[in-house]
C-alpha cells in the first residue's frame, strides 16, 4: 500500500533531470527532500502529480501505476499540491480560495465544510483571514493558504515545495507548527517537503530524503557518491 517510484528517469529539455529514482513515500510520514537549487526537486514534485512525464520507470499507488494515468486525476486519488509560486486567485476570498479544488471536484458542501473544518483546526491563523481578499495576502500568508488549499483535496498526500523560502522569521514558525499540527490530526497523511536549508525542517520530518543530481538517497554521502561513480561533474 502506499506510493512507491520504480526507477523513475525524468528528462527536460534533452537534459536528464532524476536519474533512476527507486522511493518509497508511506502513509503517515513526513518526509523532507533536501538538495541545493537545480538538484531536481521541483521535477520529483511534478513528476509525482503528472506535471511531467517520466521517460522510464513506474509510479504505483496502492499497486496501481498512476504514472499511466492523466494529471487530473492525482486530485481524486487524494494528492494535493502547493507549487512554490501558490498561486492565489486574487478574486477570490482565502476561503473561496480553500475551498476551490474541491468545488471544481464536485465534492459536496458538507464534505467541503467538514474538511475545512479539519483544516482550519491544524491551522488556525487563518480563520481571521477567511473573508479576506487573495489580493490582500502576503507572501507568506499566501503560501499558508496554499498548504490549506492542497489539504483539502489532498486526504493523502500533500506535496509542498519550498514552503519555507522567502518567509519571514514568525511566518516560518507558524508554517512549521501547522507542520507538526497535522501530523496530529491527519495521522494517515503523507506530507512531502522539499527544501534547500534542512535545519529549517528540524522537528517537522520524520523521514529525510536527500536529491543532488537527480539521484535521491537517505544517506547525503550516498548520493554525491553516485554523482561521482557515474563521471558527472559540477
Amino acid at each position: 500500500m502506499g506510493l512507491h517510484i520504480e526507477s523513475m528517469r525524468v528528462a527536460l529539455g534533452g537534459n536528464v533531470v532524476l536519474r533512476d529514482v527507486s522511493i518509497s513515500l508511506p502513509q503517515g510520514d513526513t518526509v523532507a527532500v533536501v538538495g541545493c537549487n537545480g538538484a531536481g526537486k521541483t521535477t520529483l514534485l511534478r513528476s509525482i502529480m503528472g506535471l511531467v512525464k517520466p521517460v522510464s520507470g513506474r509510479l504505483l499507488l496502492d499497486g496501481r501505476n498512476i504514472g499511466e494515468e492523466p494529471a487530473y486525476l492525482r486530485a481524486a486519488a487524494g494528492f494535493g499540491y502547493a507549487p512554490e509560486d501558490r498561486v492565489i486567485f486574487p478574486a477570490l476570498t482565502v476561503a473561496q480560495n480553500i475551498a476551490l479544488p474541491c468545488d471544481v471536484q464536485g465534492v459536496s458542501r458538507r464534505e467541503i465544510a467538514r474538511r475545512a473544518e479539519a483544516v482550519l483546526a491544524a491551522m488556525p491563523q487563518l480563520k481571521p483571514m477567511l473573508q479576506r481578499s487573495g489580493a490582500a495576502l502576503s507572501g507568506g500568508q499566501g503560501k499558508m493558504v496554499a498548504l490549506a488549499r492542497a489539504l483539502m483535496v489532498g486526504t493523502r498526500y500533500v506535496l509542498l515545495d519550498e514552503p519555507f523560502q522567502g518567509l519571514a522569521p514568525v511566518l516560518a514558525r507558524q508554517y512549521g507548527d501547522a507542520l507538526r499540527a497535522l501530523r496530529e490530526s491527519h495521522p494517515q497523511l503523507c506530507v512531502v517537503i522539499t527544501e534547500s536549508n534542512a535545519s529549517l525542517l528540524d522537528g517537522v520530518q520524520s523521514l529525510t530524503l536527500f536529491i543532488e543530481r537527480g539521484y535521491v538517497t537517505a544517506d547525503r554521502a550516498s548520493a554525491g557518491h553516485r554523482r561521482e561513480i557515474s563521471g558527472e561533474g559540477e
